[in-house]
């Protein structure tokens, strides 16, 4: 899957080896309000956005790859979406909240360093999960599609030409990558909680799932800022550890998955150049 500043698309190899090809126009509520594109205000719409992309992308994908009678209905992908958000909130945010809180009235300990140490334990927690997860055989093919597109990404910027032989040559991390946004929320994550304090325990975790959309918009303002200034010593330094981490979660693709990211990525330019709207 691909996205542009107008448009995503996406590509799926079937199961008779044809490849099904679809893109769509984003309906960017900025254009319609444009308060919601300043900063802090467009990380939570970019949010909000890239999960609705996401849910609907991974439809398209699942049924594609699927014979006739396996496919998924619209609300049983809404209903998986909706259990994935649940197990990460419970997993990542209420359960090392608990955890610190239970550790803190055994203890009698209170203060940053308690709350430092949550947050190190939540980043630890999710890099082992990414870890474990990609040593799966589906997930691990999910990561080989993931290098293939930050590949075909950067041999673009570089005025490549796109055929696998030669956008294979380029690294399978990239700075702009939503892993990279995943662990700046991570790392965020625990200087915002810290300024909640230790309250009592249903205070904390309900603090902790407000203060979601408040360390998104942050995470999404350092990303781009990193992004425009890729020669900072201080935005590659807090790009490093997405890029380390991107070592995990995107893995070397063979020429056929470069073959699909490709496909997608040339549906993406064609509608970007038919687009009637003024550059976004």
């Amino acid at each position: 899957m691909m996205r542009g500043a107008g448009f995503w698309a996406i590509a799926v190899r079937r199961p008779d080896s044809t490849v099904h090809v679809e893109s769509h126009e984003i309906d960017s509520v900025v254009l319609r309000v444009p308060l919601l594109g300043r900063p802090f205000f467009r990380g939570i719409i970019v949010l909000g956005q890239s999960l609705a992309i996401g849910m609907r992308a991974l439809m398209v994908s699942a049924n594609q790859s699927l014979e006739e009678e396996e496919r998924l209905t619209p609300r049983q992908v809404a209903l998986s979406i909706a259990l994935a958000l649940a197990l990460f909130i419970g997993i990542f945010i209420i359960g090392p909240t608990t955890l610190f809180a239970w550790f803190e009235n055994r203890t009698g300990s209170k203060g940053v360093l308690t709350l430092m140490g949550e947050g190190v334990f939540r980043v630890a927690i999710f890099v082992a999960y990414l870890w474990l997860i990609g040593k799966t055989k589906d997930i691990h093919r999910v990561f080989e599609y993931h290098g293939a597109e930050h590949k075909t990404i950067a041999a673009f910027e570089h005025g490549e030409e796109l055929e696998p032989e030669r956008i294979d040559r380029y690294p399978k991390e990239h700075v702009r990558c939503g892993t990279n946004f995943l662990i700046i929320v991570m790392i965020i994550t625990i200087f915002v909680f810290t300024l909640f304090g230790t309250p009592a325990l249903l205070w904390r975790i309900v603090s902790r799932v407000i203060a979601i959309p408040i360390i998104a918009a942050i995470s999404y303002e350092a990303l781009r800022f990193g992004a425009k200034h890729p020669g900072s010593l201080v935005m590659r330094a807090l790009m490093k550890p997405g890029i380390w981490l991107q070592r995990i979660t995107t893995q070397q693709p063979d020429h056929s998955q470069i073959e699909i990211a490709v496909t997608s990525f040339r549906e993406l330019l064609r509608r970007e150049a038919e687009a009637t709207v003024p550059e976004r």
